[in-house]
């Protein structure tokens, strides 16, 4: 009886600790879990088009991850919208850094990219990032696209309907 429920108990705090380790991955993986105590200073800045951002997105610099989306908002003044940037206190840049939307491979994820300018004082807290670059649509690129090669296609086929009958003519001109 006794060798029964040390048992039991060994199998209960091995399923608890199962259970926590998945609840830690799944935070993990999720971004969902902040585990650890970093101090972050909040970046503000504007975009025409945030495509399929998120919040919790990752902000990249150099390919490291520096920092996280806190909050994504709309701004009824400039019709802009307003993306605020939690970015971990060890990593300072300066107050002429750039930001775009990047997408992670052809369909993949989208994350802020920062790219650090030359000025010497550094971004502080409540800052807001002057150069940034929209997300670029898929779709819009699809239609530009398209549409381009309707119009090529349309012009290039009565130019060559011309540049065959004039071809023609000649040869028989020469005849």
């Amino acid at each position: 009886m006794m060798k029964r429920r040390a048992l039991d108990l060994w199998v209960g705090v091995f399923v608890a600790i199962g259970l926590g380790a998945l609840l830690f991955l799944a935070l993990k993986v999720g971004n969902l879990g902040s585990f650890s105590a970093a101090k972050t200073y909040l970046v503000k800045a504007n975009f025409d088009n945030i495509g399929g951002l998120k919040k919790r997105a990752p902000v990249k610099s150099a390919g490291v991850v520096v920092g996280r989306v806190e909050d994504i908002g709309f701004d009824t003044k400039t019709y802009e919208a307003e993306v605020t940037l939690s970015i971990d206190s060890r990593y300072q840049f300066p107050k002429d850094t750039s930001a775009k939307i990047l997408t992670a491979g052809l369909l993949g994820e989208q994350y802020v990219g920062l790219s650090a300018g030359g000025d010497t004082a550094m971004l502080k807290n409540g800052d807001t990032l002057k150069l940034t670059q929209s997300a670029v649509v898929l779709e819009n690129l699809i239609s530009q696209f398209l549409f381009s090669k309707a119009a090529d296609g349309s012009g290039s086929s009565s130019s060559g309907g011309n540049s065959n009958s004039s071809g023609n003519s000649s040869g028989k001109g020469s005849k």
